[in-house]
């Protein structure tokens, strides 16, 4: 027997507002901090947390400048945070074909 898909899943990357987070930057290559705030309806407090986790993680690369006066802070996926998110992708998939192979139709005492 084969080890389930589920036990695939990586729990830095699967948790619900850093898996938001990394496929923005995936689909961005570069997102600035309020967009992700605004998308994911997150407080800026929140946000910075879960951004620490993938730092510390190297899965991302957080970059903090300025856009004219106003300082900005840009988030990046890293090589590493490329290949967790595709890996982490590829479980869900499985899961989920998993999932629909197993779904039986509804019988008549259910």
């Amino acid at each position: 027997m084969t080890d389930h898909p589920a036990n695939g899943l990586d729990d830095v990357v699967h948790q619900r507002v850093r898996l938001g987070i990394m496929a923005i930057a995936h689909q961005g290559r570069q997102v600035e901090f309020g967009f992700l705030r605004t998308t994911l309806q997150l407080t800026a407090g929140n946000l910075g947390q879960h951004l620490t986790v993938l730092e510390k993680a190297e899965l991302i690369h957080i970059e903090k400048g300025y856009e004219g006066k106003r300082p900005r802070t840009w988030i990046t996926l890293t090589a590493a945070g490329h290949a967790a998110l595709r890996d982490e992708i590829a479980h869900l998939k499985r899961l989920i074909q998993e999932v629909e192979q197993a779904e039986t139709p509804p019988t008549a005492d259910r």
